[in-house]
């Protein structure tokens, strides 16, 4: 399972640099730089909502959850393994 940061894709989507983005939420650019390469354990709440913010998203556009390596629409689930007819 992992957190995946797409605050780079939100960034390039409004053309904003790290530096721009750090001088206008007060957050140093390393902090930012951390972030938007996924080299966080933590961000605080204060944090996500200034990101929000400047940037005019939900927090679900910054961030994206997998529960492994496998791309969500590849992965099989249990259910899907069990509805497929046998070839008995």
């Amino acid at each position: 399972m992992q957190i995946i940061s797409r605050l780079d894709r939100v960034m390039a989507d409004r053309k904003m640099s790290v530096n721009e983005l750090s001088e206008r939420i007060d957050v140093s650019p390393v902090n930012i730089s951390r972030i938007r390469t996924g080299r966080v354990k933590a961000i605080r709440f204060s944090t996500l909502m200034k990101l929000c913010d400047e940037l005019d998203c939900q927090p679900g556009d910054l961030f994206e959850f997998t529960r492994d390596d496998t791309p969500v629409h590849r992965r099989r689930t249990r259910s899907t393994a069990e509805s497929k007819p046998s070839e008995d």
